[in-house]
């Protein structure tokens, strides 16, 4: 037995002439929470000689970030549902610029990491309402394709143009403005909140599910916590296997309390739906070997190849280009013609053709020959994929759940992106440390073969990464099955839930 609840089909949201004008403003904000995962990348180094980090601790001005951002994304995108969007728009806003500006302003490592935490907790109330917000404002279906062929464009490249702004802020400023960058950024995005965004209120009588945010968010952060400190410590460390031992008993006890809870966190109908579960895997399987791409090829041009900081931000533009072209002209186009599933598997294959190619990369590879065919296969493949798993996975969803499922869509993106960066990184370095040993026979040549294991272990890294975007294309094919927008049911459609 079941009832049907209805999205706002027909809200003003949906009439209103200045939503194009909204959209830029939720992408603004979008890209700001995307880009400030990687920006600091490049201005690490700076960073860690000015306040005296050691090596140890330097990697907290990332996981501090991903850790609060992946570990509360559950908790803001319910809180944006109980709240109102608009309101937890704006105050993630607010909550983000001051972090980045308290963290501008460090004067010793921990103040440092304290606002990066911050600055990862308000991305968290930030990143699901705005995907939310664009969900409910855009329902019909061929301005739904255009604004989340957009979205999909920054949530893809968001993480490459933190790069190339990285780069030019640490070369011709200094590393404090790869944070105070987000505040103009920030202050824009409120005027034109309070002026062009709508919504509805929030639901004034819910409660918020409390032991489901101990269990969920707990678990998140335990798993990503975990994944996290493999990089260092390596997968056999103690605090490692007992972070992910917790985190899966955390998270199996949370899916347990979620079947049973009056107001669950996370509606399990949300998760059991096909379609959606197959974007959250494709989604989160891509991110794997997208963000382990993103590290390698960061210490590669700059370690291996000597480029500087802004040479090497530069150098992902192809790629940032490709992913908006894919997204923006390919997928958007398409999306309400063809099933989504025709776009992520062939998106898919692509970025997984793109990552072979650079298994071919030596000590000496040509950019323009070698590197950049690879880069463009890569940011074509994700720019078809991405849009498509964002508008499918928060289509038909009734209202007072769209911030927790955008909150899920975000947070199988942040996830995977702890877990490739801690999983391929491991495989590389032991790789690495295994051609050396083998390969080092004349202490004279020392340094060429260190540095040619370097690239062997990123070459055996990228493989796995190939197969794991194959398997996130299989996923894709096998699960998401759901129909073009045009000959299926509308965005505003009813959307059947099942009751006890």
């Amino acid at each position: 037995m079941s009832v049907t609840r209805t999205a706002e089909a027909g809200s003003p949201a949906a009439a209103d002439p200045r939503r194009w004008w909204g959209l830029v403003v939720i992408a603004l904000a979008q890209l700001m929470v995307v880009l400030d995962a990687t920006i600091v990348n490049i201005a690490l180094p700076s960073a860690q000689s000015d306040l005296g980090m050691s090596d140890a601790n330097r990697q907290w001005v990332i996981t501090a970030y991903t850790l609060a951002f992946g570990g509360l994304l559950l908790l803001g995108g319910r809180i944006a549902d109980l709240v109102g969007r608009k309101r937890t728009f704006i105050i993630g806003l607010i909550g983000f610029a001051a972090a980045s500006a308290l963290g501008g302003a460090a004067t010793g490592p921990g103040m440092l990491f304290g606002a990066r935490a911050l600055q990862g907790a308000f991305a968290a109330v930030l990143a699901p309402s705005a995907l939310s917000l664009l969900t409910t404002t855009f329902t019909d279906p061929k301005e739904r394709g255009k604004a989340f062929g957009i979205y999909g464009a920054l949530a893809g490249s968001g993480s490459a143009i933190g790069f190339i702004v990285g780069g030019l802020l640490t070369e011709y400023l200094n590393w404090r403005w790869c944070l105070y960058v987000n505040i103009p950024i920030a202050i824009a995005a409120v005027f034109g909140a309070f002026a062009l965004l709508r919504d509805r209120p929030g639901h004034a009588g819910a409660r918020l599910d409390v032991p489901g945010v101990l269990l969920g968010c707990g678990g998140l952060v335990a798993i990503v916590y975990g994944f996290s400190e493999a990089q260092p410590r390596g997968w056999g460390d103690p605090l490692v296997l007992t972070l992910l031992a917790v985190g899966a008993v955390l998270l199996a006890a949370f899916v347990w309390w979620q079947s049973r809870a009056p107001m669950p966190l996370l509606p399990l109908h949300i998760v059991k739906d096909r379609n959606r579960a197959g974007c959250f895997l494709t989604m989160g399987l891509a991110t794997i070997g997208l963000f382990g791409l993103f590290l390698f090829m960061t210490y590669y041009l700059q370690v291996v190849l000597g480029y500087s900081p802004v040479k090497t931000g530069l150098a992902f533009l192809p790629l940032t280009v490709a992913i908006i072209t894919g997204s923006t002209q390919i997928s958007a186009r398409l999306m309400n013609r063809v099933p989504p599933r025709t776009l992520m598997v062939p998106g898919m294959i692509l970025a997984a053709g793109g990552m072979l190619l650079l298994t071919r990369m030596t000590v000496d590879s040509s950019y323009t020959t070698e590197i950049l065919p690879a880069l463009l296969l890569m940011g074509l493949g994700m720019g078809l994929t991405f849009m498509p798993v964002f508008a499918t996975a928060t289509a038909g969803v009734a209202p007072q759940d769209s911030g927790v499922t955008s909150a899920t869509v975000n947070t199988s993106q942040q996830v995977g992106g702890s877990i490739g960066t801690a999983l391929l990184n491991t495989i590389a370095t032991s790789s690495s440390a295994t051609y050396i040993a083998a390969h080092l026979r004349d202490p004279a040549q020392r340094a060429l073969v260190a540095k040619e294991g370097v690239v062997h272990g990123y070459t055996v890294a990228i493989w796995c990464a190939a197969g794991i975007m194959l398997l996130a294309g299989l996923i894709a094919g096998l699960m998401v099955t759901a129909r073009a927008p045009r000959h299926g049911a509308p965005a505003e459609a009813p959307v059947p839930e099942p009751v006890a």
